[in-house]
């Protein structure tokens, strides 16, 4: 499944929902299926600058495959980046580093955080793709 494919498949689970409660909800469900970090990679500098919460995230890329793990103190955070893996686990560095995670802005999920957790989001999302621009070769 292509990151396009995840993506719809993500507008058209949240398109299920009619208020942000519920999406809320949703989101600490998928923070619960993360794949989590192990404890050994809990390091500082694992941890993502720019998040209200703490947010660390592993990357690690063999035979040209992204693979990411992350844990948060913050349920939603931890639901968050749970999508975003979702989105980029087991793809090429390059699909990853090229990726615009144009379904946040299809769910509406930015406008629904609060100033910080955006921010966080951002962050997110932004050492997702330098960490793809590390192992492109």
């Amino acid at each position: 499944m292509s990151i396009t494919e995840k993506e719809q498949e993500i507008i058209e689970e949240f398109a299920l929902y009619d208020d942000w409660m519920d999406k809320y909800e949703y989101i600490i469900e998928l923070g619960k299926e993360l794949p989590i970090i192990e404890e050994q990679y809990k390091t500082k500098d694992r941890l993502i600058k720019g998040c209200q919460s703490q947010v660390w995230l592993h990357a690690d890329c063999k035979n040209n495959k992204m693979t990411f793990s992350a844990d948060s103190d913050a349920i939603i955070t931890k639901g968050i980046i749970a999508l975003l893996i979702r989105v980029v686990n087991n793809e090429s560095p390059a699909d990853v580093a090229r990726s615009d995670f144009q379904f946040i802005k299809e769910i509406g999920l930015q406008e629904h955080l609060s100033p910080t957790r955006s921010n966080g989001l951002v962050s997110m999302v932004k050492e997702m793709k330098l960490n793809a621009l590390k192992a492109v070769k």
